[in-house]
């Protein structure tokens, strides 16, 4: 049943406003109360809001104060002021946030109506009237959107006021303020949708409604599961012109929410499997989305995450990348030359670094070049240019580049985009010019090349400078002439080593991946075995956890990266051409870039499976104490053998400590059987060092323990898919099973 709120009464601290399906409230829920997931901020940021109230999975679909958050909800209040006006005030009594009604006290009330209340309907809608006269709606949240469209509301605009609702997209997935992307009614062509960037570039319409279908034309798959489910409806006046959803059926919970990632989703609640269905995505390819990745950097289809800065640049907010908000691109490493004040030729110390099979940016000039050597001087020659592309006809860009997408088929076309000369290798340098020979066209094309021995005693100075140890190899740090830093991995163990080393050969060659650390070269000489690759500032998972600063990170960075990890797996089990089992998951493997995003590393025990056999026998071996019992027993294994591993690597995360490692109480404190134990008695909280000023989300916490626990069961088949986990981790689907 609904209720009413009074002018002298107040929602503060954990007190609610309830509706039959929809609750009113500050509450403590995953998708409202947002936690700063880097260093530095651990306060709460605390949201009026609307979310379902019978749904297991708490998901907010209305936010009152989403550019004005409190740190203190139980100082807070929400309430009707002496003017009639709905405000949220802080715990100095300022006020946040207003409904921004006129004084209803003005003469353009009548003053039986002065006094209001507010009422959170059966809808969801927040609506503000007069106490007298219900049906006289002064305000009401339905003409204020967000991020979600619910049955009833109406995207379109007012004719009379001029005022447009739209729907404008979170800032990331732990911020609510406005975003960079919005879906509205076309202003030219009412009968559409349409998704914005920034509120001026458009990237996609769904097409003209079509009355007979009761769909759009760029949505062909909203057709056949309109009639049972939901309808549209289009109204077009002389006062307005919207667009509105009904549903077929009230215990229907349905919503249509615009992405940070700048995607449409329609979901429907489905209770019996007590999580949120998606029925369509638009666009369904998150690389159509304008400057989903910000500038300088480039999108890559089915890669996870779609978005990776160019050769030459870093993430301009490391921490909003973390989060899933991509829009602000990245930033040069180096300045370039050519705006130095130094008083050589300036034109001349810039360099271009070339990039094939990309769709090119967006703002392009054409320039008049005979070919492309004239198109590159007339590039350099201008220190406003930033890239060049020729075929036939020489294009510039004179802006940042934005829109860069990989072309994944080979159809794509070629870019130059300058760097300075720092950030490319000097071709004079003959020193090192057959290494660099050998190492560029990998990052280019990625066809993998045998390295010379001797090149790489030259780049890592004769081995001097061990980063650490891992399975059947050593890790040494390398140079490259143009100051990249390298990582070479030179095997050890014999017979094991090489098969390892033919074993990582075959897998690096079927895969290619952004968030799996790349390999550069290969060498083989004689007995030696060494592989080059990308160098992760941060080093690997284990040297945070247990050894160096043991405890520096938070749990909301250790959470991300329980996540980050969870998402690379899925690539190698499902989306490569062959299954990949890793077979060595462990914090050992796990490598963190400059912003602490995790890669999986050391592909040597892998082996591949054909798609045509469901299980492999194997005779290799990983590390004890993350291995399945079915494999340590010596019996075929799937890729839940990862599964097993990940479950275990996750407890570590949580303890920040080996599971091994009994600590001073003996055998009964093993941290996988004390965590499931805990779990039972509902005391997680209890598992974290109790003398941590760390801020811990208890509910993120009891879900972890729980996807441990069922990834490290006995049996195989009793075990998630790590899709699953990944789902369940970022809240998607309800863990209660």
């Amino acid at each position: 049943m609904e209720q009413l709120r009074q002018v002298g009464e107040a929602i503060g601290g954990v007190n609610a406003l309830l509706a039959h399906v929809y609750a009113l409230a500050f509450h403590a829920v995953a998708a409202v109360e947002v936690r700063a997931r880097w260093p530095g901020g651990h306060l709460k940021k605390w949201y009026i809001a609307i979310w379902y109230n019978k749904v297991s999975i708490q998901t907010a679909v209305w936010i009152a104060n989403r550019e004005a958050p409190i740190s203190n909800p139980d100082e807070s209040q929400l309430a009707i002021s002496q003017d009639g006006t709905l405000v949220l005030l802080n715990q100095s009594r300022s006020v946040v946030w207003s409904s921004n009604v006129p004084n209803v006290t003005s003469s353009n009330v009548d003053s039986s109506e002065a006094n209001t209340v507010a009422v959170l309907l059966n809808t969801g809608n927040l609506a503000l009237s007069p106490a007298s006269n219900s049906s006289h709606v002064l305000w009401q949240s339905f003409n204020h959107l967000t991020d979600t469209l619910l049955p009833n509301m109406k995207i379109g605009w007012n004719k009379v006021t001029g005022e447009r609702a739209c729907l404008v997209s979170w800032r990331n997935q732990y911020d609510p303020s406005p975003g960079t992307f919005s879906v509205e009614m076309d202003s030219n062509d009412s009968s559409q949708y349409i998704f914005l960037w920034n509120n001026s570039r458009p990237y996609l319409t769904d097409g003209k409604y079509d009355p007979s279908t009761g769909a759009f034309s760029g949505i062909p798959e909203m057709t056949p599961i309109r009639n049972s489910i939901y309808a549209f409806q289009y109204m077009d006046n002389n006062e307005e012109a919207y667009f509105m959803v009904t549903v077929k059926n009230d215990n229907i919970l349905f919503r249509l929410t615009i992405d940070v990632s700048g995607q449409a989703k329609l979901t429907v609640w489905v209770a019996d499997r007590n999580q949120w269905m998606l029925f369509f995505l638009q666009p369904k390819a998150k690389c159509v989305v304008y400057s989903m990745c910000g500038s300088f950097s480039r999108c890559t289809e089915n890669a996870i995450p779609s978005c990776s800065c160019l050769q030459g640049f870093h993430e301009q907010s490391p921490s909003n990348w973390i989060s899933g908000n991509y829009a602000e691109g990245c930033t040069r490493n180096v300045g370039l030359h050519c705006h130095s004040n130094s008083s050589a030729p300036k034109a001349r110390k810039d360099k271009f670094y070339v990039m094939n099979n990309v769709r090119l940016p967006d703002w392009s000039r054409t320039v008049p070049a005979e070919n492309i050597g004239d198109c590159k001087v007339s590039c350099l020659n201008n220190c406003s240019c930033s890239a060049y592309s020729y075929n036939g006809t020489c294009l510039v860009w004179y802006t940042d580049l934005v829109n860069l997408q990989d072309n994944l088929d080979g159809s794509g076309d070629t870019i130059f985009f300058r760097l300075a000369a720092f950030e490319l290798p000097d071709s004079k340098t003959k020193k090192w010019k057959r290494t660099m020979k050998a190492i560029v066209p990998i990052a280019v094309d990625g066809h993998l090349t045998t390295l010379k021995y001797s090149d790489l005693q030259l780049i890592t100075k004769g081995f001097s400078e061990k980063l650490g140890s891992g399975s059947f190899g050593s890790v040494f740090k390398g140079a490259l002439p143009d100051k990249t830093v390298v990582a070479v991995k030179k095997l050890e163990g014999f017979r094991q080593g090489e098969k390892q080393f033919q074993a990582e050969m075959s897998t690096i060659r079927t895969i290619h991946h952004i968030n799996l650390v790349r390999l550069l070269g290969f060498c083989s000489h004689g007995a030696q075995r060494l592989l080059v690759c990308e160098h992760m500032q941060n080093g690997s998972l284990d040297l945070h956890l247990f050894v160096n600063n043991a405890g520096a990170l938070s749990w909301s960075r250790r959470y991300q990266i329980a996540i980050g990890i969870s998402k690379r797996l899925p690539y190698l089990h499902e989306r490569c051409r062959d299954c990949i089992i890793h077979c060595d998951i462990k914090p050992d493997n796990i490598l963190l870039d400059a912003s602490f995003v995790p890669k999986v590393a050391d592909f040597g025990l892998a082996k591949l499976l054909g798609r045509d056999f469901s299980r492999v026998l194997t005779s290799m071996r990983g590390t004890i104490g993350y291995l399945a019992p079915e494999w340590i027993s010596g019996m075929a294994i799937t890729s839940k053998a990862d599964v097993f591993s990940y479950g275990m690597l996750l407890f570590e995360i949580i303890s920040q400590r080996r599971n091994a490692d009994q600590g001073e109480q003996g055998a009964n404190m093993f941290f996988p059987v004390l965590a499931a134990k805990k779990l039972l008695e509902d005391d997680v909280q209890t598992l974290l060092d109790p003398e941590s000023v760390d801020v811990i989300d208890l509910e993120e916490l009891a879900r972890a323990c729980k996807v441990a626990c069922w990834c490290v069961q006995d049996e195989e088949s009793s075990r998630p898919s790590m899709g699953e986990i990944v789902q369940i981790l970022e809240g998607f689907v309800d863990d209660s099973n």
